[in-house]
């Protein structure tokens, strides 16, 4: 893949000038293939937009194909890795098709500095990035908040999953995100025609077949279409668990002389039958049991979870000057959920729980836009690139509104369940998403200005800025009653949130960088219980400092970060009742990546984390100094590839390991939660077919000891990881 990246590197260099280049041919190792020479003139080669772009095709991918040369970091536009004053990883279509993945989950097992949050036979996925809780609800998709599924990303229309640590309230406004971003890039058709058909099988009996499309029209390729569709249906690896999900995205773009622009469609329905439950707690004092098998399910067969999600979004960008682009992108999203589940409270060390049944029928909206400017330009020695922003963003939740249903609770075990008689629950009358009133919405508006300023041939680049945010949460009643939409909660509140980050050149492969950036988090409200009952906060401030290094030695990179972020939260005195902004979590760590092509035929991913996340301030002091629930000390993810070409031309062998560290599940850290370790393997076998297409045939194994663990416990709650999983996938193009 040397020859890849290669032309990477000079699509990188195009973008900095409009200069034509010419890519020069690289020698072709084994398993490799050679690459004509390529010339690359503006943006109009491979689509990618210009330097002060964004419409297009993302940065090429870095040596190897599994990750990105450059990002998309939010206001200031596309950056390479190597110009990146953050820790920032863009994991690629290539990565996604070669590892099978199915949602935004199965991708940041690539990530240490990443944990999933939820079970995978659940209907939502859920992350904690260093050591910070960041809901799907918090992906980005395109760079625009609030329109991407709230429960589950799938990828079928998806090029690159990117994934941003640290807050990020001056790259993309928001509230929360302390942890970090994901945003996710969206397929554009290529300039040669594309005619792909997956078929996959996922045990126990789900089959999964995806086509995708893409076609460019006009003299110059000017119009794209990209569609993707797939559709999944069986059962799963766990026990009653059947999934259907159906998936259908489309992707339009133009790409002119100074004009370009895209517009996106992505729908889904996903339907369960017996979900396991993202709310699975323990009581106070118990010792943790040991997780259960990961084919065990304590949900009942009557129990479900039916969805659906619709989304548009568009974007427009001109080029005023040649180094100047004004841009324009906006979306809306609609998501509605029924469900019927259970959740369970284990109560002893045996194993044994109480579950209880609920229902919640919702119906979230997003709607979102940003204008902006980008400008690069010179004064005197000094570089400018100037980047100005206006966003605004408004999430809507509508629920309840009728009467209290009471649904039953009844005595389980999480190794050997209880269930009941189908006939328990008559679901015919529960409500369902439509027609619910509104229950809370969050409007967010904001401005933006940075400028990253570059001495010494861009060898130094400073940037600075900020973001203005005002952001306003209500509630309302959803009581049926004579209360019913009345307003219950009003907070309106801004800031100015300032940051400043560091990129430093030593040579051409060296990097050193530094940041300091801010979250911003809508201020508590006292609780009824406080003395000062009711009283709002302003909003409150998330900080985190950064240093780091990174290397790349051509077809190999390796970084590393150090970083400490401080979050504060509120509580009430013990002793004098008083509810305030006192408390305060810190995370400090270190992150060790590497990818890239390591020799010639071997490809690593992956990386470690070490995390100290300390409880630095807690009611009272009683839990000060102690470990954050639900968070390792130490995660490792490791994904490698070895083609095998001595055996079988195009046979190419794949490994994973995943482990993350003891945890503890309570304040007090008196309940412990055990470390585990998992190994996935897989083959992957690429040969040319008929009319010299492509043909690829995978088989991969997740778990393959089948190891019984928990696979996370933060939140105060318990998700059991997957058992052994097989998945045999054959893709051919036409």
């Amino acid at each position: 893949m040397t020859s890849v990246s290669a032309l990477g590197q000079e699509a990188n260099q195009a973008q900095q000038g409009s200069e034509p280049v010419q890519a020069e041919p690289v020698p072709s190792s084994p398993g490799t293939i050679a690459l004509d020479p390529v010339v690359i003139e503006g943006w109009r080669s491979g689509g990618q937009p210009p330097a002060t772009g964004t419409v297009g095709q993302p940065p090429a991918p870095y040596a190897g194909g599994q990750v990105g040369s450059g990002v998309r970091l939010g206001v200031l536009g596309n950056r390479s890795i190597m110009e990146t004053p953050f820790n920032v990883t863009g994991y690629t279509e290539q990565l996604i098709r070669d590892q099978q993945a199915r949602s935004l989950a199965d991708v940041v097992l690539n990530d240490s500095s990443v944990r999933n949050d939820a079970p995978p036979f659940s209907e939502r996925d859920s992350f904690f990035i260093r050591g910070f809780s960041v809901t799907n609800l918090d992906t980005a998709y395109d760079g625009l908040f609030y329109i991407a599924n709230p429960r589950r990303s799938f990828l079928e229309g998806v090029e690159r999953v990117e994934i941003l640590k640290g807050p990020t309230t001056l790259l993309n406004g928001g509230v929360g995100r302390v942890g970090g971003t994901i945003n996710l890039i969206p397929k554009r058709a290529p300039d040669e025609p594309l005619t792909r058909l997956t078929t996959t099988y996922l045990s126990d009996t789900q089959v999964w077949p995806h086509f995708d499309v893409g076609r460019r029209f006009g003299p110059n390729g000017e119009w794209g279409v990209r569609a993707n569709g797939s559709y999944r249906n069986g059962e799963t690896a766990l026990d009653r668990n059947d999934q259907e999900v159906g998936v259908g995205s489309l992707g339009l773009d133009y790409r002119g002389e100074r004009l370009r622009a895209s517009l996106d469609f992505n729908h889904s329905d996903q339907k369960i039958d017996a979900p396991t439950s993202l709310f699975n707690s323990a009581a106070p004092g118990i010792d943790i049991p040991g997780a259960p098998s990961g084919r065990t399910n304590t949900a009942n067969s009557f129990e479900y979870i039916d969805s659906t999600y619709s989304m548009a979004a568009g974007r427009v960008e001109f080029d005023l000057l040649e180094n100047t682009t004004l841009y324009a992108a906006g979306g809306l999203s609609r998501y509605r959920e029924d469900f019927l589940t259970s959740s369970y409270r284990i109560t002893n060390s045996n194993g044994d729980a109480t579950a209880t049944l609920a229902i919640q029928p919702q119906q979230i909206e997003g709607l979102t836009g940003e204008v902006g400017l980008r400008s690069e330009f010179e004064t005197g020695v000094v570089g400018h690139q100037l980047n100005i922003s206006a966003a605004r963003a408004l999430n809507e939740n509508y629920r309840g509104g009728f009467s209290r249903i009471v649904l039953p609770s009844f005595p389980t075990n999480i190794y050997n369940p209880v269930f009941l008689a189908d006939s328990a629950v008559d679901t015919s009358g529960f409500p369902l998403a439509s027609g619910r009133p509104l229950f809370a919405d969050l409007l967010l508006t904001s401005v933006a200005i940075t400028d990253t300023l570059s001495f010494a041939q861009d060898r130094f680049q400073l940037t600075v800025g900020g973001r203005y945010q005002d952001i306003r949460s209500r509630a309302f009643s959803t009581v049926v009653g004579p209360t019913l939409g009345d307003l219950t909660y009003e907070y309106d509140d801004a800031r100015f949130s300032p940051a400043v980050a560091a990129v430093v050149r030593l040579t051409d492969n060296f990097s050193v960088y530094g940041n300091y950036v801010e979250a911003l988090t809508e201020g508590p409200t006292a609780p009824a219980t406080a003395s000062n009952a009711s009283e709002v906060f302003a909003p409150v401030v998330n900080e985190q400092k950064e240093v780091g290094v990174k290397y790349d030695f051509g077809s190999f990179a390796l970084t590393a970060s150090l970083f400490e972020i401080t979050q504060a939260s509120g509580f009430t005195d013990p002793a004098t009742n008083l509810f305030s902004v006192g408390g305060r979590q810190v995370n400090r760590g270190i992150e060790l990546t590497a990818f890239g092509e390591l020799f010639d035929g071997v490809r690593l991913l992956g990386g470690i984390t070490f995390l100290d996340a300390e409880l630095d301030k807690t009611a009272g002091g009683a839990f000060d100094g102690n470990d954050v629930p639900g968070v390792a000390r130490t995660a490792i993810n490791l994904y490698g590839e070895y083609d095998m070409p001595w055996l079988v031309s195009g046979l190419t062998m794949t490994g994973r390991m995943i482990h993350t560290g003891s945890t503890w599940y309570d304040q007090a850290n008196t309940q412990k939660v055990d470390d585990w370790t998992r190994f996935d393997v897989g083959l992957r076998y690429e040969f040319t077919g008929p009319h010299d297409k492509p043909v690829e045939l995978k088989a991969n194994i997740e778990n393959v000891f089948d190891e019984s663990y928990w696979a996370s416990s933060a939140r105060g709650f318990l998700a059991a990881g997957a058992p052994r999983t097989f998945t045999v996938a054959a893709s051919f193009e036409f």
